[in-house]
């Protein structure tokens, strides 16, 4: 959709120049690095940067957690290197030859099924490690490389594994480190040509100093939301989006007034109440009812009642001159952020960026 084909009021806008300066120092503070594999799973963390040729043609290789994802970077006409980060299911292997995806690979039942085919599929062994997720156990890597061995259309050109608590437990990630080390040991000792070799995503690279490989993984961190505080400062990291809107409705209403679903709200006072159109079905959670906060004409106002699937209603009765077609900032990066209102909903950044619905129009500037 472009600029001008954009009416909702509601809207995230995307600013495509401070995803690449995040780039740039991501890469300063990984050298001697070699490569940058940006995480793009789902739809580049809502900011459906994916979308963007420009964006993407930047990189030699290019992470996504699906193969659809992977297909839908086929489509844009995106020719380099895609990997999945997951295992995927035996049911989409035709789609993974078809498009020429790098696939993540650690059970046994879609090896066998690899090896039914004719065509050639590239690989990368996933190591468990101590995520507890998906990954091939250290004991059982010599299994492994004997059945690859008698599977020529296996092209085995990376291995990787997952880092789980990088940001709070250091020992815990030393232990993993130490078994991928080993791994990779005894990986290269059958494979000589290895072209990636990866262990650090966002937390990783921020708490790590062990590169783990030749090649990292950043995710949330090229959008420049870190999981930790300080790491913006620390790396200089900007913010690629915020999330707007206008008021379409604003009335006055007398003290014990209740407001929206369940009466969990009832003025105090004579209020002045602008509703918003965004609501749960946009991905605003309904956590944030009778806690949040929007920014308005450079203040904050409240969140009263709860937040309806399409709306929102807001106490401006401080704001002065308020009216119909304001811009509201559900977050600016500034006065409310994205960490604020994962904190006010128990949550994390992660989860409150990636699960804005695509009814939410995406705007992109440079």
């Amino acid at each position: 959709m472009s600029l001008n084909e954009i009416t909702r009021p509601t809207v995230m806008e995307i600013n495509i120049q401070n995803f690449k300066h995040n780039v740039e120092q991501i890469r300063k503070n990984i050298l001697p690095i070699t490569t940058i594999m940006p995480i793009m799973k789902a739809n580049a963390y809502g900011t459906y940067l994916n979308t963007k040729l420009e964006v993407v043609n930047e990189f030699e290789i290019i992470g996504v957690a699906t193969v659809d994802e992977g297909v839908n970077l086929r489509k844009l006409g995106f020719q380099k290197e895609i990997f999945i980060l997951n295992q995927p299911a035996i049911s989409e292997l035709d789609k993974i030859i078809e498009n020429n995806l790098i696939i993540g690979l650690s059970a046994k039942e879609f090896l066998t099924e690899i090896q039914k085919q004719k065509k050639q599929v590239k690989v990368h062994l996933e190591i468990e490690t101590g995520m507890g997720r998906t990954g091939i156990s250290f004991q059982d890597i010599r299994k492994w490389l004997e059945e690859i061995e008698k599977i020529p259309n296996v092209k085995v050109e990376g291995m990787y594994t997952h880092l789980s608590a990088p940001d709070i437990d250091k020992q815990y990630t030393k232990k993993q480190l130490e078994t991928f080390k080993k791994a990779v040991e005894v990986v290269t000792c059958k494979i000589d040509k290895i072209k990636y070799i990866h262990a650090l995503a966002s937390n990783g690279i921020i708490n790590v100093k062990e590169a783990g490989g030749n090649l990292v993984r950043p995710g949330l961190l090229l959008y420049g939301y870190p999981s930790q505080e300080g790491i913006t400062e620390k790396l200089n990291l900007k913010p690629v989006a915020t999330l707007k809107s206008k008021i379409t409705f604003i009335k006055e209403v007398e003290k014990e007034t209740s407001i929206s679903y369940a009466r969990t709200f009832v003025t105090k006072r004579k209020s002045k109440i602008a509703t918003i159109p965004i609501g749960y079905a946009d991905g605003l959670p309904r956590g944030l009812s009778n806690q949040g906060e929007v920014v308005i004409k450079g203040k904050k106002a409240p969140i009263v009642g709860m937040v309806c699937m399409d709306s929102i209603m807001v106490d401006v009765t401080d704001i002065k001159e308020v009216k119909v077609g304001d811009e509201v900032f559900i977050w600016d990066n500034d006065k409310i952020t994205l960490d604020d209102i994962a904190h006010r909903c128990n949550t994390i950044n992660y989860e409150m960026i990636s699960t804005i619905s695509q009814s939410v129009p995406r705007k992109f500037y440079k």
